[in-house]
């Protein structure tokens, strides 16, 4: 493994426990703030930094370079990665714990390699295979308290529902992020599309929350505020360029896998900060999700070997 190589995945790995920490934060945020005023703050402050961040890395005169198809690109990754996704994300968490909801994101890696396949012609093994089904199987129990039958329709409840609309905005994102990244780094990518987003949902919030959902915000607790910038400069503006990153150097599906370590990363921060309980369901559920994982990056190291060898 290369010195870059090494330096992406231990960026995945924080990215990993940041967006674990970004449930129990969000969840703080959505129980005391409109969920898309909350939401534009959150990527109003992080454009703030990237813009920041972009300007001192001598990049900036390069947004006046991007072609009309690279800017439309962009504006699509917005849509759902920032749009759609910080919607379910926040209403959802107006219902459902914490620790019970970093569990979807296990859900992310299955759908994203399936996606990567037919699209991309990824290559994938029994192994690796094998990994998903356990990820994905692991995540659903979790999920469901322990019962499979508890995410039906019927019985699921809306925040169910829309934890699973989360996990299709993010393989969005991601495979949109794929293309996007052929021809724009990830910095530029991820500052923009934090940009745009925040921009769509200042639309959105006045449509349907109204100025009144703005003239409260100042009355949140500073425990709130404390959670939401944590939420802007840590779960968005590091760990965004860290997993686009990812996406560009080791690909889609090997970026996506290092989320089935969020569950774990967001049952302890759940429990720590909120006192929420991690249930035999909820362990259970997060073992087979890393399980899972180890077995999906054993297996594309297995490929890669073996690509080696043929190549050789």
């Amino acid at each position: 493994m290369t010195i870059s190589n090494f330096s992406t995945h231990l960026g995945l790995i924080a990215m990993a426990a940041l967006w674990g920490a970004s449930w129990p934060w969000g969840r703080v945020v959505a129980q005391a703030m409109p969920p898309l005023a909350a939401a534009c703050l959150r990527f109003l402050l992080a454009s703030a930094v990237l813009l920041l961040w972009l300007h001192r890395s001598g990049r900036m005169g390069g947004l006046r370079a991007l072609a009309a198809r690279q800017w439309l690109g962009l504006a699509c990754a917005s849509a759902v990665g920032v749009l759609g996704y910080s919607i379910f994300f926040l209403l959802a968490l107006q219902t459902v714990p914490a620790g019970k909801a970093a569990m979807v994101v296990a859900l992310n890696p299955v759908l994203t390699m399936l996606f990567a396949v037919l699209l991309f012609r990824e290559a994938v093994n029994r192994l690796m295979w094998a990994g998903l089904v356990l990820a994905v199987s692991g995540a659903l129990y979790a999920l469901g308290g322990g019962s499979f039958a508890a995410l039906q329709p019927a019985s699921s409840g809306a925040g169910a529902l829309l934890l699973l609309g989360c996990a299709g905005c993010w393989v969005a994102y991601t495979l949109i992020g794929r293309l996007v990244l052929a021809s724009v780094d990830a910095l530029t990518t991820t500052t923009v599309t934090a940009a745009i987003g925040a921009a769509l949902l200042l639309v959105a919030s006045l449509v349907w929350e109204g100025p009144a959902a703005w003239a409260g915000l100042p009355t949140a607790d500073a425990h709130v505020w404390y959670s939401l910038v944590a939420l802007a400069l840590g779960a968005t503006a590091l760990a965004y360029a860290w997993y686009l990153n990812g996406v560009r150097v080791l690909g889609a599906g090997a970026a996506a896998a290092y989320m089935a370590l969020v569950p774990l990363w967001g049952m302890l921060f759940s429990s720590i900060w909120l006192g929420e309980p991690i249930t035999a369901s909820l362990m259970g559920g997060g073992a087979a999700a890393i399980a899972g994982m180890l077995l999906m990056n054993l297996g594309r190291w297995k490929a890669g070997r073996l690509e080696v060898l043929r190549k050789g």
